[in-house]
């Protein structure tokens, strides 16, 4: 599977962002597709996923009540929608793909993390 994200920037505290995942190449009706993110100086964490066969979804707690996740299967394409965004969101996003939702979650996000990730976006929340 092929993850390309787009839609990064540099937004103020209190904004709105949203970042695309357009995923391609293996059936990708197989697949959990979500976001990571990286700030500077921690780990990885897993904060999304969606399913691209049911209406299953996850959000992390960091994230949930400012962030949606939504997509669309006609275009294999994921959305996060952040809004009430903080300075504590400043990161690079990371779309990625698994067979296995458990991989977003601790333990699993670090020791056995999806199997494809995209290239990161940078999202820059200022104060």
């Amino acid at each position: 599977v092929q993850l390309q994200a787009s839609g990064g920037g540099l937004v103020q505290a209190g904004g709105s962002l949203r970042i695309s995942c357009a995923a391609s190449g293996s059936p990708v009706k197989r697949y959990f597709l979500g976001w990571f993110r990286q700030a500077p100086g921690k780990e990885r964490e897993g904060i999304s996923y969606i399913s691209t066969q049911d209406d299953q979804s996850w959000l992390a707690d960091s994230v949930k009540g400012r962030f949606t996740i939504s997509k669309d299967n006609d275009k294999d394409t994921v959305y996060l929608q952040m809004n009430d965004m903080k300075v504590e969101d400043t990161a690079t996003y990371y779309c990625a793909a698994s067979q296995y939702h458990t991989r977003w979650r601790p333990p699993l996000s670090s020791i056995l993390p999806p199997e494809f990730f995209g290239q990161g976006t940078l999202v820059t929340v200022s104060s």
